[in-house]
């Protein structure tokens, strides 16, 4: 098909794509917007990438514009991030309808939120954590319109059904219609048992079946492996994991690599902060993405990698997913995960819209066991990094001092700047008179 239209969204939202520059529906728009339009719920599988936004959000506007109505859909989503851009997307789409739209995440004041809530905007994008306080917080003012929803939206829908996010997106599902009065569509890059078995859950009778579509999924269903994509290159650097950050330094500075923009994803936040710090000693082009920064500096990180002023993002795995980040060419897994989901979701960040991509993990000895894991649910295996691009000599003769002398500057200076974090000093307390009372009671 060549025209939205043809799916049977009105003439004005084929000229809206148009003039974002999308012409013809992808493969995942073309099989859920027809269902979606005929009133089915959804639970619909495709890769990062593929226009999953645009499939659940043109055939939402599509009936809001006919029947105005407010609050018509509540989009829940991992991550501020995405929420973002998700939001971004939902003004694009529906500006020439005047579509009101309200984002309530984490990180910044929840009392505008409320106040944005309570005038009753027609799309509500959310995260579930911040969603839930608000609803526990307020009285009906706020929270009656959302008891009118006419569509429930759960993007990375495997990751909101794991048990991090159950108690608030069973407070935020409370607070809204049943599910035989509302719609409910499930988007993932990766269908899992859990959000399969959601199948008969939200097909109460009277309603039409559950429509189900797994496309370009990352499955394979018959030997039940991962697969990532066909144009991604995957390698490994066996290392000492002393000298890690001597060799990602190498890595990202080598002829190969200097022109690169990079992902370099890492477990926990503490060592996404030192990393970037350290790199930007090193002259290299940084910013940091990860849960413990304030909301403004994430929005500020993100928007400074996607416009080139930073060359490399080091982030932990609040970047792993749905987030559009067009033209990165290479992933480093400065840390494995211990999820192969996890693995897929992070590479998954390159290699996308037909073009070629790297991912280089650093394994040290400590991660051997992690790194079969991952593979063993892969349809492929890792190849070596090539020892012509990067060897321990390399490493010793330009990164081992320098990187050294940056590492020790950025933990002085994060230890400097905790010191006068009134929320850490709270932490560093709390910790401490937790072991005070542990000494006590043995």
């Amino acid at each position: 098909m060549s025209s939205f239209t043809k799916l049977g969204l009105d003439p004005w939202l084929d000229d809206t794509l148009r003039s974002m520059k999308i012409t013809s529906p992808s493969q995942i728009q073309s099989s859920c917007i027809p269902e979606i339009l005929k009133g089915r719920d959804c639970i619909a599988g495709a890769k990062t990438g593929s226009g999953k936004t645009i499939a659940f959000m043109a055939p939402i506007l599509h009936n809001w514009a006919r029947d105005p109505s407010a609050i018509y859909a509540l989009v829940l989503t991992p991550t501020r991030e995405l929420a973002m851009q998700i939001a971004e997307q939902v003004a694009a789409l529906g500006a020439p309808v005047s579509c009101k739209q309200s984002v309530v995440i984490g990180g910044m004041d929840s009392i505008p939120q409320s106040i944005s809530l309570a005038n009753k905007p027609n799309i509500v994008v959310a995260t579930p954590g911040r969603l839930a306080d608000i609803i526990k917080s307020n009285g009906p003012e706020v929270t009656d319109s959302l008891k009118r929803i006419k569509y429930l939206v759960l993007d990375e829908a495997d990751r909101l059904l794991t048990p991090t996010f159950a108690e608030d997106l069973d407070t935020c599902i409370t607070a809204i219609p049943k599910s035989d009065d509302r719609q409910t569509l499930l988007f993932t890059a990766t269908i899992t048992d859990a959000v399969r078995s959601l199948k008969d859950k939200f097909a109460p009778q009277g309603k039409p079946p559950v429509f189900v579509v797994e496309l370009d999924s990352v499955l394979d269903q018959s030997i039940n492996k991962i697969k990532v994509p066909e144009r991604l290159s995957q390698y490994y650097i066996f290392l000492p994991s002393y000298v890690r950050e001597a060799y990602l330094h190498c890595l990202l500075t080598n002829e190969d690599n200097a022109d690169k923009t990079c992902i370099v994803f890492v477990n926990h936040t503490r060592t996404a902060e030192i990393l970037a710090r350290m790199l930007k000693h090193l002259e290299v082009r940084v910013t940091a993405l990860h849960s413990q920064m304030k909301q403004r500096a994430r929005i500020d990180s993100l928007a400074r990698f996607r416009v080139g002023a930073a060359r490399v993002l080091v982030a932990t795995d609040v970047a792993s997913r749905g987030l559009d980040i067009p033209n990165v060419s290479l992933v480093v897994n400065y840390s494995i995960p211990s999820d192969a989901h996890d693995y897929f979701h992070r590479v998954g960040r390159t290699a996308r819209a037909g073009n070629r991509g790297t991912s280089i993990s650093l394994v040290s000895e400590r991660d051997v066991d992690r790194i079969h894991n991952i593979e063993n649910h892969m349809t492929v295996k890792l190849e070596k990094y090539s020892d012509k691009l990067l060897n321990e000599d390399m490493v010793v003769e330009k990164s081992i001092q320098p990187v050294a002398v940056a590492k020790r500057q950025a933990i002085l200076e994060l230890e400097k700047d905790d010191s006068s974090n009134p929320r850490e000093k709270r932490r560093k307390q709390r910790k401490l008179t937790a072991i005070g009372m542990h000494k006590k009671r043995i």
